[in-house]
């Protein structure tokens, strides 16, 4: 009986143990590697993605020299605003508003989106995304202003999107898959909208 108890306090204290273990593991991989608030992560085209840790940390507005409104800091629509502007020299008429609101529900695929000043596809689309496209989710009970992302690669199967603030754990780039199905072109995830294009 004694033997038992001392078995059974052994396999206690080697599962403490190892319990201990794992956490520091997980602690030092995804906690003390992550990156400062602001520290450059990523790029596309020069434009840098900076790292934001929650999807809810507000360090204030970001603006041009100019003055023109880029977004919160680190926001994803702060990273999109700014590429749109640094690099393809497109003000939107409409500086403000949360993710989700860059796509216009009211709009039939490929029509222009006046307060965006592009032209708005959605998903499933007649036409396929392409590089320097504006991807936009809807918001869920996660996140309840969406989100926005550049696409940076388009194949046949897939595309590739460079983001801002997906998370503390999230990354800067992802895959989603493309399918073509009754001749559009859909993004396999839900809760993309559609996307924005300059033309």
């Amino acid at each position: 009986m004694k033997i038992n108890r001392i078995l059974r306090a052994a396999v206690i204290a080697v599962m403490c143990l190892a319990v201990v273990l794992m956490l520091k593991c997980i602690t030092k991989k995804y906690i003390l590697n992550q990156p400062n608030v602001g520290e450059k992560i990523d790029s596309f085209n020069n434009i840098p993605v900076y790292y934001n840790g929650s999807t809810d940390t507000n360090l204030g507005r970001n603006r041009s020299a100019e003055g023109y409104n880029y977004g919160l800091k680190y926001q994803c629509v702060e990273f999109v605003k700014r590429y749109y502007y640094d690099h393809l020299n497109h003000k939107m008429p409409n500086t403000f508003g949360h993710a989700k609101d860059f796509y216009n529900p009211n709009l039939k695929d490929n029509q222009r989106n006046s307060d965006r000043d592009l032209l708005q596809f959605s998903n499933p689309s007649n036409t396929k995304p392409k590089i320097n496209d504006i991807l936009i989710f809807d918001a869920n009970s996660y996140n309840p202003y969406g989100h926005v992302a550049i696409v940076s690669k388009v194949t046949e199967d897939e595309i590739e999107i460079i983001q801002q603030n997906p998370g503390r754990f999230g990354n800067s780039r992802e895959t989603i898959d493309l399918k073509q199905v009754n001749n559009k072109w859909k993004l396999d995830n839900a809760s993309i909208l559609g996307w924005l294009r300059k033309n």
